[in-house]
């Protein structure tokens, strides 16, 4: 017997799975965050959603982004410049009675803020380094390591990541960035989910361009 205990997502509450640890952090509308993740100092915009294990620090996330099971997002870096690495000298007050935490530091660190754009999709595993910017409809292949801005609408992959083609044609890919479905309300989206499941995105668009 099949058992779906999944409960609908509601506007108002982010479905949280159980053993997550969250800081400082802000959901919009059927948010969902997939068991045991971490999220710091981060916002996540309407209908985002993360699988099991994703580990985002320090970062924005737009409407409708899609990211898969075990994903880190601004991965926080440690002091290569100093004369040493390890975080006794910023995290002090865990080492020594009367020493504080270097706030400077952790400041610097959550101001290097990653931005995901709407209606992404980030495959297992991959990773996205702090001051990245990933455009709108881009795709990151499972495995990759993100370490310079993605263009929206481009598949990227590989270590460090490199593109590999765009998801549609130049002019597809900016009447889409201009109809901007994702700030859509939800009685539109609602009223537009057949055209979203059978239409491909030039026939969408050709429905859906110019109108209200």
């Amino acid at each position: 017997m099949r058992v779906l205990s999944k409960t609908r997502l509601k506007p108002d509450v982010p479905f949280i799975h159980p053993e997550c640890e969250i800081t400082d952090a802000a959901f919009g509308q059927y948010v969902e965050i997939g068991r045991g993740s971490r999220l710091a100092h981060c916002d996540m915009d309407d209908y985002s959603y993360c699988d099991r294990f994703a580990d985002i620090a320090n970062a924005s996330i737009g409407k409708f982004s899609n990211i898969a099971a075990c994903v880190r997002i601004g991965a926080t870096d440690h002091p290569m410049e100093k004369a040493s690495l390890h975080h006794f000298h910023y995290r002090s007050a865990d080492y020594f009675d009367d020493a504080a935490h270097d706030d400077a530091w952790f400041d610097h660190r959550r101001s290097r803020r990653t931005v995901i754009g709407h209606d992404t999709w980030l495959g297992h595993g991959a990773q996205v380094r702090p001051e990245v910017n990933i455009g709108h409809g881009a795709v990151i292949a499972g495995g990759a390591i993100v370490t310079k801005d993605v263009p929206p609408f481009m598949i990227v992959a590989g270590i460090p990541a490199v593109p590999l083609r765009p998801r549609f044609v130049p002019c597809v890919a900016d009447r889409l960035m201009a109809l901007a479905w994702w700030d859509w309300p939800h009685d539109r989206l609602r009223g537009a989910l057949d055209d979203f499941r059978t239409l491909s995105a030039e026939e969408f668009l050709e429905r859906y361009e110019g109108t209200v």
